[in-house]
């Protein structure tokens, strides 16, 4: 079989499976790791897939659009729990923390720690509904247009937050690289980086599917995070070229996440 051959099935197969591992492709077609590393890194220059670690994944659009609310708010994938359990131990009693509207957001939900008195801003009318009923957090929405996704990030949503402080914000987007966080709309993009700009500590989150990628609309500099929070399946060249640009990085433990 020619390289090129090879390639194509390639990429038939991620199309089908949506995630490829190098090992197990190197066994199907008898060739060595080396050689279909050497075949993702060629695919990856053409825009046909992403490396990960061990792997590929589908290319991401520029543009991608969010998921539908039934979707975006789920349990999540074992690495987004990980890297929400692994987040929310940043918060500490009496905080004032922002979560946006994220689907790896939402699972921070369920890790918010029981009885700790919290403050907590968000533009997600999804966010604010699940939280109401916990009387120890202070919940407060912000104001604006209602998009049918129960998010709130216009003009007056960008206004309405910068009346606030807050210790801790989490941010996240579609894309996560050295360029900055990335989201769909420049309205989101927008209201990200007011948020930003009045968070005392920035925490990203992001999962290795995010992780590397650019995207249409920067919602912030990576430089501006304190932290980032992604999970072992993340490209390890992506996390050291964010390293280099001196944002600490810490890659969470799925093995660690189910265990406790």
């Amino acid at each position: 079989m020619f390289a090129e051959e090879r390639r194509e099935k390639i990429h038939t197969l991620l199309n089908q499976e949506k995630r490829l591992f190098a090992k197990d492709l190197a066994e199907r077609f008898q060739i060595s790791i080396d050689s279909i590393r050497r075949d993702f890194t060629i695919m990856e220059e053409q825009g046909l897939l992403k490396k990960t670690h061990g792997g590929a994944i589908p290319s991401m659009k520029v543009r991608q659009s969010p998921p539908p609310p039934d979707k975006r708010y789920e349990e999540g994938s074992p690495q987004g729990n990980a890297i929400a359990k692994l987040a929310v131990s940043y918060i500490r009693e009496n905080d004032t923390v922002f979560i946006g509207s994220g689907s790896i957001s939402y699972v921070l939900l369920k890790y918010l720690p029981d009885q700790m008195p919290l403050t907590i801003v968000t533009n997600s009318m999804r966010v604010a509904d699940v939280l109401r009923e916990r009387e120890w957090i202070d919940t407060y929405l912000i104001g604006g247009r209602v998009k049918p996704s129960g998010n709130i990030t216009d003009v007056l949503a960008n206004e309405f937050v910068r009346q606030f402080k807050f210790d801790i914000s989490f941010s996240t987007g579609g894309g996560i690289s050295e360029d900055g966080l990335f989201v769909a709309t420049p309205e989101v993009g927008v209201f990200g980086r007011a948020v930003s700009a009045i968070s005392r500590r920035r925490i990203g989150i992001g999962t290795h599917h995010s992780l590397g990628n650019d995207g249409f609309a920067k919602a912030g500099r990576i430089e501006d995070l304190d932290l980032l929070i992604t999970d072992e399946d993340a490209d390890p060249e992506a996390i050291e070229r964010i390293r280099a640009l001196g944002v600490k990085v810490i890659v969470a433990q799925v093995e660690d996440s189910i265990q406790k």
